[in-house]
């Protein structure tokens, strides 16, 4: 009702209910600003030129380095190169399936200027060491929390640490604006370039707006484009749905617990030949996806136990990306691989996910236990 609203207001495109959701977003991850967008995807490419922008006190120089995981998303990756960046793709650690400030640390050269960890599938990285490392070599930190909303460390929300945090309002994500993004930031200058460079580089989308008026007399302040700019905007459908997703996104994240919690406590009596994402102490995991790994000593195979679970009517998907240094599409972009990723390799090989969504209930998630053990029991009596 309130998006039926929102048209037949004839006020389609950024005004009270995106301001009323970001305003809601800010609230609910302990951030001084949000800025809400078309995607995720927007979300960080906005970043990351913002960090790139000469507004920006030291900000990041074209060519310089971005250490990023390379088991994440194409636009966690993409974008950094579309800053007029260079990605460097690091391993991450099999239990977590996060990076670690040890495996930033292995990647580190005189060359980069940011970090940009990835709470991958809900699951929070161990910000603290992150924060203390790019502290200690003077690098900005992105946090791309676009699966993960709502995920704590030690009593903080992910995309709250960072110089600035980015989230997915997608369809398939923990609350949907159907496409939609959010950026986040605590940098009262990062806020206000991003709000510029969403429209256009208008300066009437700036709270120095009557500044940038004054400066420039003599061109109709309506349209003063007073830096580069895109059209990421939203609409006030996206923020009609954003303000009601709010009030839901804690009961949701209570459901994908629950189911992830459950599939964790059934399977893990087989734990000798899969392997499951550990939730570290102090942290919460919001479940985007119940990840598994299957062992290499395993007498089956990924293929195997997908093509079982899917003829089943149990959907299945990679881990996210797999190893993004593996797919074709890196061929276009300017990148860099840190080592040998042995861990992205077994992960993109031997990994999966199945959901652990909020419409999963009690029946759903025994079912697929339950075909979990039909599989085991079928190959582990042959063993």
């Amino acid at each position: 009702m309130e998006a039926i609203e929102a048209l037949t207001s004839r006020q389609v495109t950024v005004g009270a209910r995106v301001k009323a959701f970001e305003e809601s977003f800010s609230a609910y991850c302990g951030v001084a600003d949000s800025v809400c967008l078309n995607s995720g995807s927007s979300a960080n490419l906005l970043a990351l030129i913002c960090l790139t922008n000469s507004e920006i006190d030291e900000a990041i120089l074209p060519g310089s380095k971005v250490l990023v995981p390379a088991v994440s998303w194409s636009t966690t990756v993409f974008p950094i190169a579309d800053a007029g960046l260079v990605p460097v793709l690091v391993d991450v650690d099999i239990d977590t399936l996060n990076v670690s400030a040890e495996i930033f640390e292995d990647g580190l050269t005189d060359e980069v200027r940011a970090l940009m960890p990835v709470h991958l599938l809900g699951n929070p990285v161990q910000m603290k060491n992150v924060l203390q490392l790019a502290a200690d070599h003077d690098l900005w930190v992105v946090e791309d929390a676009c699966e993960a909303h709502g995920a704590l460390f030690h009593g903080m929300k992910v995309g709250s640490m960072g110089d600035v945090g980015t989230f997915s309002l997608y369809f398939s994500h923990h609350i949907s604006t159907i496409e939609g993004g959010m950026l986040t930031s605590n940098s009262p200058e990062i806020v206000d370039l991003a709000r510029i460079l969403r429209s256009h580089g208008y300066s009437r989308a700036s709270k120095r707006a009557l500044e940038f008026a004054n400066r420039y007399p003599n061109i109709d302040s309506r349209f003063l484009f007073v830096n580069r700019g895109f059209n990421l905007r939203p609409t006030e459908i996206q923020g009609a749905f954003g303000i009601h997703q709010m009030t839901k996104l804690e009961d949701f994240i209570r459901i994908r617990r629950e189911n992830g919690r459950y599939f964790r406590r059934a399977l893990d009596r087989y734990s000798d030949y899969l392997l499951f994402q550990a939730e570290k102490p102090g942290t919460r995991n919001v479940y985007l996806g119940f990840s598994v790994i299957v062992s290499e000593d395993a007498p089956f195979s990924r293929r195997h136990l997908v093509d079982y679970l899917e003829n089943a009517g149990i959907e299945t998907r990679p881990i996210v990306a797999g190893n993004l240094a593996g797919q074709p599409a890196m061929r276009f972009v300017r990148h860099e691989v840190a080592g040998r990723l042995p861990n992205a390799t077994r992960i993109n090989r031997q990994g999966f996910y199945v959901g652990t969504h909020q419409g999963i209930g009690v029946a759903e998630r025994e079912y697929v236990v339950s075909t979990f053990e039909s599989f085991m029991r079928k190959w582990l009596s042959h063993k």
